[in-house]
């Protein structure tokens, strides 16, 4: 991230599309997680998922929160580490170890 450039509101944020460091869709931002005291940003809650990743979130939740100390950078669109690819093959695992 540009530490030399100029703040922005961190409104603008909101509706702006998150992707892995790969590429993969993760969701839309559609609020902000905020740590009063300390005045960090803590968080991105993310909707409209990407339902090949969430497809459990996407029907049981509203959501999901991306920690923002995993944001990469922010421009156009917001990228993060990747977290997808561990998501799935996480889910994949599970899968293989569940009794058929």
């Amino acid at each position: 991230m540009d530490r030399d450039a100029q703040p922005q509101e961190i409104t603008t944020l909101v509706g702006r599309e998150v992707y892995t460091k790969t590429g993969v869709f993760l969701g839309e931002i559609e609020d902000l997680r905020l740590d009063l005291e300390s005045e960090h940003l803590t968080g991105l809650a993310l909707h409209e998922l990407n339902r090949e990743l969430f497809a459990e979130e996407a029907t049981t939740a509203r959501g999901v929160i991306v920690p923002y100390r995993w944001v990469q950078s922010v421009g156009d669109v917001v990228i993060v580490n990747d977290i997808a690819e561990r998501i799935q093959r996480s889910k994949d695992t599970d899968d293989e170890e569940a009794p058929a």
